[in-house]
């Protein structure tokens, strides 16, 4: 009894999961009719539209628009780098092959037109048959596109040419070749910026890319939908494009002159210029020379022979092509010499060691530590006032001035002034520079870094920090971008001036720009002056070492005019190809030549005495 009860319920519960398995299943049928019916009412009602996403998504059968990098201008709007409209030959292999007629027009036509080898189609057609994108050509110009875009239309006399067309594309253009090469750098691959603004703006300058979809319309015909691209902005430099060309014209000329007989074929080692708005930190012009074809940056056959490159290695090359793209403004660091003894005397004036009644006596030479240290004039200078001192390049009375102040007021001050730390300018690759801590300071590192020696500068830096010694005491960021534009010259952003810091009063500014006109007027700067302009200024003499070897770095850095000066203008000769390298003559002629053309250029004031004449 009890099994035939086990065997009742147990039959009982099989039917009830039978049951429930057809009710399931009859369940998911129901749900996949549904299902079925309203994919069936979506294809129907918008499949065309659902259709586009997907294949938007996926970039079905889709093509990059490139965007357009954008220009960099001088400060009155004239482009010094700009990206010309260019075009990419493009092969549909698959279009061409659809009808075995089109072929051989096709490729006669993409001999003509653009210059393509046939062997070189063919193998295209052999290796891809079925590509709708074969790239057979890039970078064609406007007016052979022109020429085959007559022949595409022309039938009669080129039937049958099917598959060809032509993909917009930019190719970056420098007008003036190498002018201003240091601060504009170029590109490589493409839109990526290498040196200068186009490295340092790259991202500004860069856009994205549009992109063409292409997808089927609710009649299964293919149509296609356009995302357009986003092109790069404008960047304008605080370059005066007149200038450059006038600062290069003089570096070129020097170069020429002094070239014969020299090692490296050129006048100097290096030559570079820095002209700069004291009163905002605007660079207006900076060149160093050698420079380069920015539209062809690996051209070494300027300055090597055929034979001497292709003995080169890559890495030669590449070592080659960094020393050529090196700005030597910006990522060099020197010796100042004389130059800065300025900032010392400033220092001296604004702690209160020196009063400007001072006086000191010149023998030649001063014994400090363990060292003779020699003064320019190895004779002697005899007796010095303070102002004397600066305008007669005293390194004796340099060197009493350092000791006055002391180690650490003195390395207070070379830090105040900016030196050994970033200006921050905005151009890639700075230097910092070597100066000496307070506790590595010893007497004769004093006194010989209180006339400029014994410690690293780059031009950067010592023109910015004479900018704010002649401006009234303001540091101002230097920098060589004033505004962003969008492509159509709409303003986005102005590159305001920085005041980083104040350094010295104005009261000292007035003083050293009084000692420092002398220097032009009755002292070592005589060679700088410009005739109808107060031009203030100081020379510069660095051995170079190892001391003993003859070899220097001469300069000169100036300014006009005297009351509120509008242009400083600082020339560095490294090397001069000269038997007696030791006179900074060469640096106060290639700068004096430099401020005659460009004083009535930027419309300088010319001093009261001219003025009143």
């Amino acid at each position: 009894m009890a099994k035939h009860t086990k065997n009742y319920h147990q039959k009982k519960f099989s039917i009830f999961m039978q049951k429930k398995l057809v009710s399931l299943f009859l369940a998911i049928i129901l749900a996949f009719v549904i299902l079925v019916l309203r994919i069936t009412y979506i294809n129907a009602s918008s499949g065309a539209s659902y259709t586009k996403v997907v294949l938007d998504q996926q970039q079905y059968n889709s093509r990059t628009i490139p965007f357009k990098r954008g220009d960099i201008v001088d400060r009155n709007g004239t482009k010094i780098a700009t990206s010309e409209r260019v075009y990419n030959v493009i092969l549909d292999v698959e279009v061409m092959l659809s009808d075995k007629d089109n072929v051989e027009p096709t490729i006669r036509v993409l001999n003509e037109c653009f210059g393509i080898e046939e062997e070189k189609v063919r193998k295209v057609i052999e290796e891809s048959p079925s590509s709708r994108y074969s790239i057979l050509l890039k970078g064609v110009n406007y007016e052979t596109a022109q020429k085959f875009e007559k022949i595409d239309e022309d039938e009669e006399n080129y039937p049958n040419v099917a598959g060809i067309w032509l993909e917009d594309d930019y190719i970056r253009r420098y007008p003036y070749n190498t002018l201003a090469s240091d601060v504009i750098g170029f590109t490589v691959n493409g839109n990526l910026g290498s040196n200068g603004i186009e490295a340092a703006y790259n991202s500004i300058l860069n856009g994205a890319d549009g992109r063409e979809y292409g997808y089927l319309d609710e009649d299964l015909t293919f149509e296609r939908t356009v995302k357009e691209p986003d092109n790069g902005n404008t960047v304008v430099s605080t370059i005066d494009l007149q200038v450059q060309s006038i600062v290069e014209k003089h570096i070129l000329a020097f170069n020429e002159t002094y070239r014969d007989g020299f090692t490296t074929g050129e006048g100097s080692k290096n030559t570079a210029v820095i002209v700069m708005n004291p009163q905002n930190g605007e660079i207006l012009a900076e060149a160093s020379y050698p420079n380069y074809d920015l539209n062809q940056p690996r051209d070494l056959t300027k300055y090597y022979t055929e034979e001497e490159i292709a003995a080169m290695s890559d890495e030669d090359k590449l070592n080659k092509y960094n020393q050529l793209w090196n700005n030597f403004c910006v990522s060099e660091f020197y010796e100042p010499g004389s130059t800065f003894k300025p900032f010392t005397i400033a220092a001296g004036l604004e702690i209160g060691t020196l009063t400007g009644d001072e006086g000191y006596t010149c023998g030649g030479m001063l014994h400090i530590g363990d060292h003779d240290i020699h003064c320019s004039n190895r004779d002697g200078h005899g007796p010095q006032s303070l102002k004397r001192s600066l305008e007669n390049s005293c390194n004796v009375a340099l060197m009493h001035i350092g000791q006055s102040m002391g180690k650490e007021e003195f390395c207070r001050y070379q830090k105040l002034f900016g030196f050994g730390e970033y200006t921050g300018i905005d151009l890639p690759g700075e230097a910092l520079g070597l100066l000496y801590d307070v506790e590595d300071m010893d007497p004769a590192s004093l006194a010989t870094n209180s006339f400029g020696q014994n410690f690293n500068v780059t031009m950067t830096q010592l023109s910015a920090s004479f900018c704010a010694l002649i401006n009234g005491g303001n540091y101002y960021k230097p920098h060589v971008v004033r505004q962003i534009w969008d492509e159509n010259g709409n303003l986005i952003e102005n590159k305001n001036p920085v005041l980083l810091k104040r350094t010295i009063s104005k009261e000292t500014s007035d003083i050293v720009k009084d000692y420092m006109l002398g220097v032009v007027e009755e002292g070592t700067g005589a060679k700088a002056a410009v005739e109808g302009y107060d031009v203030g200024g100081k020379t510069g003499t660095a051995e170079k070492q190892p001391r003993g070897n003859k070899k220097y770095l001469v300069s000169f850095i100036g300014y006009a005019p005297q009351e509120n000066p509008e242009v400083v203008v600082y020339a560095v000769i490294d090397e001069p190809n000269v038997a007696e390298q030791a006179s900074s003559a060469y640096a106060m002629q290639l700068a004096s030549d430099i401020m005659k053309e460009i004083f009535p250029y930027l419309g300088i004031s010319k001093s009261p005495a001219e003025e009143e004449g």
